[in-house]
Order: C-alpha cells, then structure tokens, then sequence
C-alpha cells in the first residue's frame, strides 16, 4: 500500500469508523472479540472487513476456518491506521481544547505594529508558548480582504471597519495629529495650509483623515507624496517636504522628533479608535486570549492629547 492509496482511504472514510474496526479485530484477535468491544454484532463487524478489502482490493487476513490471521497487506495498513486514528485522536483534542495553540495569522497597520504590539505579542507568547504567531502588516482595506479570504485569522484596524462582515473589539485609542518642521506655523490658520501631504498609498486611514481635514477647510493639497515606511515619511517632513498625518504614539519612535512640529486636531478630529477584528462567527482560542490581553487597553492604554500648537 502506498501513500495514495492511505489518501484515498481518509477520502472514503472521513469519519475513520472502517479503520477503526480493522484495527480493533487485530488488536483484540478476531472478530467477536472485537464486535464485544466496539458494541456491534458480529455480523456488522465481518461485513465492514469485507467492504474494507473489496474497495482495496486486497485481502487484509489468511482466513483458516474461524482463525483469522493478517496477510502482509493488512500488516502493512495496520501501520498507517494507527497512525490515521492516533492522528485524528490528537485533531478531536485540538479543537476541543480550549488553550490557545497551533498557527496563528495575525495582520496589523504598520504604526500598530511598531508601537503598540511589541509590548502585547511579547507577553502572549510568554503566556502561550504553544501557539507560532505571524504577523504581516498592511492597510485596514487590504487585511480585511486577508481575513475574508482565509489567510489571516484577525487583524489591528482603525475604524471605521464594516460590521457585516467582522466581529470587532476595542483595542487601542490613538491621537492623530499633523507633523511638519520644527517652527512650521499652526496649520489650519489662513496662509498656513500646507500645499505638500507626504503618506502611504491608498487605503491608509491617517491619509483618508488627512485629505478629509483639507476637504472640510475648503482645501486641497497640490501635492501627495507617497511613502512606505514611517522612518521615510517622517524624514521627508524633517526636511520640509510637506506635512504628515499620524498617530502621536509613533514619534516615540522616532529619534529626531525634536526636529518636528507636531499640530493637535480639533475636538472630534483628534480621537481614533484601534480594533481587533475577524471573521464572524469566527472566534478561536488564539483570537479570544489575544483579545483580554489587550482589553485593559480601554481603561489603561488611552493616548492623551498633548498640544503643541
């Protein structure tokens, strides 16, 4: 028996009921040990044996009157059946195991990442060791198509987030605000909007809050440089390219924020919510502890304004 003949076996028998009673007529030395022991007649028992080597197409036993005794084939399944079902044994625990475990896909926003993940990743792996997280970053836009597509399992997003298809939780308030050159006016007064926004792509929530700031002062940016990284962006308005839009909390990480001049937004403009999001109907262990780690972030981990215009 080769190993497309054991894949044709799992496609059969999804339910490993027919391994499960050849396995059990070895183990136990003949069929009405085996029937006792599986709670079946006798009768049900020899029928499925027999359906088993039919569909083969080999004989699993050397018959000798009532003795049974197991051909080289049936030695040879015997191998990959109790691999099989100690296999499907070890999935059933799996899934019904509350514990986080196995892979986890997790995608984030490139400022989530860098500021606000560290911190969380680094005491959900110390907490649950078994689980392998991967991480990838990208745009809420572009996440939330990875978690509908399958190959995220949950993400950190701004909102606003559809919630048709997603369940969501809170996970982190940032303050966004606008960063240009060190001694650049107050932006937003006559004479003071800046014809230059430097950002990411499309898709990127702080450039859409960005653009939406010029739209509701009757204004547009002449220019829109596009960057991939924060290092890049916040380099380009040192040099007094242009101004940036972005979370207060990614300065911190930025060694020359002395050399920038960072303007609050208005009440109303200045708050921007973070969440956890997957698909609905969707919640794993993984997703739920990952969750309550970050929920104290509702109480304690709140952004608060500080401004300099």
């Amino acid at each position: 028996m080769n190993n497309n003949d054991v894949f044709i076996l799992v496609e059969r028998w999804m339910d490993l009921s027919d391994l499960r009673i050849f396995s059990m007529v070895v183990r136990h030395g003949g069929v009405t040990r085996a029937a006792e022991r599986l709670h079946r007649v006798q009768s049900n028992v020899t029928t499925r044996i027999r359906g088993l080597e039919e569909d083969l197409g080999v004989a699993l036993f050397i018959r000798e009157g009532k003795r049974l005794h197991l051909a080289p084939a049936g030695q040879m399944l015997l191998d990959y059946a109790d691999r099989l079902l100690a296999l499907a044994d070890e999935a059933r625990m799996a899934v019904q195991d509350p514990r986080p475990r196995g892979v986890f896909r997790l995608g984030a926003m490139d400022s989530t990442a860098a500021v606000r993940l560290p911190g969380p990743l680094a005491e959900y792996h110390r907490l649950y060791p078994d689980v392998v997280l991967e991480l990838r970053t990208g745009n809420p836009t572009q996440l939330g198509t990875a978690i509908l597509a399958g190959e995220l399992d949950a993400a950190f997003v701004a909102e606003p987030i559809p919630d048709e298809p997603f369940e969501k939780a809170f996970a982190f308030e940032e303050e966004p605000v606008i960063v240009a050159v060190a001694d650049h006016p107050p932006v937003g007064k006559k004479g003071a909007m800046p014809r230059t926004i430097i950002a990411f792509e499309h898709g990127c929530p702080h450039r859409k809050r960005l653009e939406d700031w010029y739209t509701k002062r009757g204004e547009m940016p002449e220019r829109t440089i596009e960057l991939g990284s924060y290092p890049a962006l916040l380099g380009c308005v040192v040099a007094g390219t242009g101004v940036a839009l972005l979370p207060r909390s990614v300065l911190s990480t930025f060694p020359d924020s002395k050399r920038l001049s960072v303007h609050a937004l208005p009440p109303g403009e200045n708050r921007a919510e973070t969440v956890l999001i997957w698909r609905k109907g969707a919640v794993s262990p993984n997703i739920r502890a990952l969750q309550q780690l970050v929920s104290g972030n509702k109480r304690t981990g709140r952004t608060r304004a500080k401004s300099k215009v």
